[in-house]
């Protein structure tokens, strides 16, 4: 299983665009060679590098098997991110910083049924109690 972007390559900058200093959209991704039992997908995008721990920038499950998520787009069922907002919250780390964004897929045996307001925790135990298999694509950004 792989997932790319078509808007910027694995540990290159995300466009500024897919981020808070520019319209604060979810970039394009391309997931591949989904295990042929797959019934859902789960996508966490996360930054380890804030100095709170990890900060949650978009949860989204149930997505549906395909294998594009558009821009701008909502593809299943979002969950509050670390923003307490249930949207994509782009990167937007410090004046100079330059942090990590990590763009995780799962695809799972079944849909997660959970409620909006589940925890990330929530969500991650439920991932694992569903997985097939996992991808991850990185992107940085730093401001200027």
């Amino acid at each position: 299983m792989k997932i790319y972007s078509p808007a910027f390559d694995n540990n290159d900058q995300i466009p500024e665009k897919y981020t808070c200093d520019g319209e604060n959209v979810n970039p394009p991704l391309r997931i591949e060679d989904l295990p042929k039992n797959t019934k859902s997908l789960a996508l966490i995008v996360d930054d380890p590098d804030s100095a709170s721990g990890s900060f949650t920038h978009w949860m989204v499950w149930d997505i549906p098997p395909n294998t594009d998520i558009s821009e701008n787009s909502v593809p299943g069922t979002e969950g509050n991110n670390s923003f307490d907002l249930p949207i994509y919250g782009g990167p937007c780390p410090p004046q100079g910083a330059d942090h990590r964004y990590f763009f995780r897929v799962y695809a799972l045996t079944d849909s997660l049924n959970l409620k909006k307001d589940a925890s990330k925790q929530d969500v991650e135990n439920a991932i694992h109690d569903h997985l097939i298999d996992s991808a991850l694509l990185m992107g940085r950004y730093h401001r200027q």
